[in-house]
């Protein structure tokens, strides 16, 4: 299964059926191995799930699907990309803490420091915030403003935009030495936004404060995330790339969890708090595999030693049981079953 991700931001469900999930259907069927297509389509989120058959590899099947993608028209903005989830994806999920800190300061340290940080794992193929507030610069166009001063919004926008950057400007040469000509205009703050000119008239520049109010915001949310007791929490999760070996990777976000912690990378007060993590998983799997197998051969053998009085008998009934799990591991592991 290869799914894609459209996010279409603000759409309606039913504008995002007609413009991106129908289209993208269209598009990807009829390729090779394809055996049928599903899709799903909300507020904000289209979701694409193409079906392979078994003898298509999956990367096979990853390489396909980005090769008709290409052919794909959609609406100006909507940009799909492949979700890198899978049924063992999950290794490693945690949620941020910090005393006196708000869900948009803990959901800014998980987008901007942590993913970064298990993204260098190897073996991880992303990581996925969920809760908190993600911080926004919003500007609040007020109509009444923006018709008087003769300005509409395209305009706005495209200034905003185009104020959004830097200029290089070669260089200047002044004897011996040179000097490097450029224009800082990246935004850094509230009122580096207002100050920007989204038109003029008879000389005079408009600013967009005069049109707009500009203000620090979140993004509206679409869900949120409780534990226990905390009502709003934010949280991570760590995937696995596919036909990835866990025990390793487990270990490296472990690695990266001490580096982190040790060298302070993390702002003063905020940590990681582990909520599932699949090396317990595998031990806690493999202690009660371990312990079906002991106490079965022990049973065997005192029910057939004490029904039939043969120990050679009971021993050799008994030594079949691990012979049996470890012929099965075997075909599972040379048939890539099993990692």
């Amino acid at each position: 299964m290869i799914e894609i991700i459209a996010q279409p931001q603000g759409w309606s469900g039913e504008e995002v059926e007609r413009y991106v999930s129908l289209p993208l259907e269209t598009g990807l069927v009829g390729m090779p191995g394809l055996e049928h297509i599903r899709s799903q389509s909300l507020f904000g989120l289209a979701d694409v799930k193409c079906y392979f058959g078994w003898d298509t590899p999956y990367f096979t099947a990853q390489q396909r699907v980005l090769n008709q993608l290409s052919f794909v028209n959609l609406p100006p903005g909507v940009s799909p990309s492949l979700s890198p989830w899978s049924a063992i994806g999950e290794l490693y999920r945690y949620k941020v803490v910090g005393k006196g800190y708000t869900l948009e300061e803990l959901k800014t340290v998980q987008d901007w420091i942590l993913e970064k940080q298990f993204r260098q794992v190897p073996g991880v193929i992303d990581v996925v915030g969920f809760g908190g507030l993600t911080k926004q610069y919003q500007v609040e166009v007020d109509p009444y403003r923006l018709r008087g001063r003769g300005v509409v919004l395209g305009q706005l926008q495209t200034a905003i935009a185009n104020a959004n950057q830097n200029v290089g400007g070669q260089r200047i040469t002044l004897g011996e030495q040179s000097f490097d000509v450029r224009g800082v205009g990246l935004i850094r703050s509230v009122q580096d936004i207002g100050d920007i000119a989204v038109g003029s008239a008879k000389g005079v520049p408009i600013r967009l404060r005069d049109v707009a109010t500009v203000n620090v915001g979140a993004a509206p949310r679409l869900g949120i995330v409780g534990q226990d007791e905390d009502p709003d929490i934010v949280e991570g999760i760590v995937l696995m790339r596919y036909g990835g070996d866990s025990l390793k990777t487990v270990q490296g976000i472990h690695d990266r969890v001490n580096y982190i912690r040790e060298n302070r990378v993390l702002p003063p007060g905020v940590d990681i708090v582990p909520v599932y993590d699949r090396a317990d998983l595998v031990k806690l799997t493999t202690h009660t595999v371990m312990e079906n197998l002991l106490v079965g051969m022990f049973l065997v053998s005192f029910v057939l030693w004490l029904f039939l009085g043969n120990l050679r008998a009971a021993i050799i009934t008994a030594i079949n049981i691990p012979l049996a799990l470890l012929f099965a591991f075997t075909g599972m592991v040379q048939s890539g079953t099993a990692r």
